[in-house]
């Protein structure tokens, strides 16, 4: 099929509303796995490149971090609390740039009603026996966390469990026990200080209209004002599950933008909620901690896609996960088993981890966007214009196999433009699955599920964007830059004003032809 030739003409004074809130939060997985060496060296990689000010994962009163114990004294059953762990686990955290976004899960042991459990690591998932030994315990933490470092705690949002909607993360799905639980905590954490932003009820995939008209006309009912409402966003059909791994296909992506419309509108019927913002407080593509989309070249075109749109409606939206270090259904079998990570084992980056990273660059250089379609976003400052192009092959919702993009940008000078000038330097970082694809060559020497440390390096080796650049000359105030986007692949430039300053007598046509 021969390539598509596209042609984008750049207006400097065009402005497209376009909230690019990439580095807001990132997930992680259980609390606990912060305690460990390679999850902390996963993390500093990604806080190094990207910088995100908050993460989310579960289990914050899991048994494994301790918090929560009952003791007998003269007959009498008292409480008392226990956060080593967890300061060491925030410490850790705050030395690395990232804040907590607290998510209130799962049930500690003793304090659980009942027994169900889910996970490898068996996070109890009943409600609480006693709601004021609950409420007790969230504003105990919340009065220890403010205790040891400060009133920025009052900014580190609250989110009211996980998924309640699904049987599996709350007993049989009981929507009116949820309801209760929100309300008890709500309460309890305003009482204690208002200024705390309590969020949820953190839905995923099912009845989603259903539990969200449900949770506001209950919060209506009660005068209960959350802060902001949190939901999931996950966009596979349901996967076939094949030995260790699963296979998804995915959804058309307008289709699942439609949908977190549908979110936003629904809370603006509420009068009374109308502009709540709305955290995604997960997304990816497959919701399954072995879907083998995640380390691929597609995953991160597809999202890239996502990405260019998540904050039109979303202030908040928090990718599912930052590394591999996972165990929701045990310890992962092999190095490209699927994880949720945008960073494998050994601090090996997938083409997902670059597209977040391109977008922080694009925060970063970013005063206006310019443009924006299905395709790419471009923005621009007094530096120039920096833009990214993808190219996501969704199977049967396009044949495209790569396009060429000539981008024409006026660089004369406007009221808000660039200088004028006659050289412009650019520079080009591809990540497609010709260049940068981890998952190829570790496939191609023989797919080691424990690579040695020599083959950990020779897949990392692999696993960067190639970095091309040119000098570009204007003509009539314009310059004209061809791009080439490969099946499956992204596309990040930065065009800005060239300035040459050669040594005497360095001559460097001189120096790469001299023989």
């Amino acid at each position: 099929m021969p390539n598509i030739k596209n042609v984008i003409s750049i207006n400097p004074d065009n402005r497209v509303d376009f909230k690019n809130n990439i580095d807001f939060c990132v997930g992680t997985g259980r609390w606990g796995l912060a305690l460990t060496e390679e999850y902390l060296k996963e993390l500093q990689f990604v806080q190094n490149e990207i910088g995100f000010k908050f993460i989310r994962g579960h289990g914050i009163f899991a048994d494994d971090i301790s918090i929560y114990h009952e003791y007998e004294d003269n007959g009498e059953i008292k409480v008392e609390y226990n956060y080593t762990y967890l300061f060491r686990i925030i410490d850790r955290f705050m030395e690395l740039g990232i804040r907590p976004y607290l998510e209130l899960s799962f049930m500690p042991y003793q304090l659980a009603k009942g027994t169900q459990t889910l996970f490898h690591w068996k996070a109890n998932t009943t409600p609480p026996k006693e709601y004021t030994l609950w409420a007790d315990m969230v504003v105990d933490l919340l009065k220890n966390l403010r205790a040891r470092y400060g009133e920025e705690v009052l900014d580190w949002p609250v989110e009211v469990w996980n998924e309640p909607n699904l049987p599996g993360f709350w007993y049989k799905a009981d929507m009116d026990e949820y309801f209760k639980l929100f309300k008890e905590t709500y309460n309890a954490i305003k009482n204690y200080d208002s200024h705390f932003k309590v969020g949820g009820p953190a839905i995923c995939g099912v009845m989603e209209a259903e539990w969200t008209s449900e949770f506001l006309s209950f919060c209506r009912k009660y005068d209960i004002k959350p802060d902001n409402i949190t939901r999931h966003h996950y966009t596979v059909e349901f996967p076939e599950a094949i030995g260790h791994y699963d296979y998804s296909k995915l959804e058309d992506s307008d289709m699942r933008i439609e949908n977190l419309q549908a979110t936003r509108d629904l809370v603006d019927s509420f009068e009374e909620f109308k502009g709540t913002p709305i955290h995604i407080t997960e997304f990816s593509t497959s919701y399954t901690p072995r879907g083998v989309i995640h380390d691929t070249n597609l995953n991160a075109a597809y999202l890239a896609g996502q990405l260019s749109r998540l904050g039109d409606m979303n202030e908040l939206y928090s990718y599912w996960t930052f590394g591999d270090v996972f165990e929701e259904k045990g310890v992962p079998n092999s190095l490209f088993h699927g994880g949720f990570g945008m960073v494998a084992a050994g601090n090996i980056p997938k083409p997902t981890f670059w597209i977040f990273s391109f977008y922080k660059q694009l925060k970063c250089f970013s005063e206006a966007c310019v443009h924006r379609d299905k395709n790419s976003v471009i923005v621009k400052s007094d530096k120039g214009y920096a833009g990214i192009l993808w190219n996501a092959d969704e199977e049967e919702f396009t044949q495209k196999i790569s396009f060429n993009a000539n981008v024409n940008l006026s660089t004369a000078e406007t009221s808000t433009g660039m200088t004028s000038t006659e050289e412009y330097m650019l520079i080009v970082k591809t990540v497609d699955e010709e260049c940068c694809n981890p998952l190829k060559l570790w496939h191609d020497i023989g797919e080691p599920p424990y690579p040695t440390k020599a083959q950990t390096e020779l897949i990392k080796s692999g696993a960067f964007p190639l970095v091309t650049s040119d000098v570009i000359k204007t003509e009539n105030g314009n310059a004209d830059i061809d791009l080439t986007i490969k099946k499956n692949g992204i596309v990040y430039f930065e065009l800005s004003e060239r300035h040459f300053t050669p040594d005497r007598g360095y001559d460097y046509d001189k120096a790469t032809t001299f023989h």
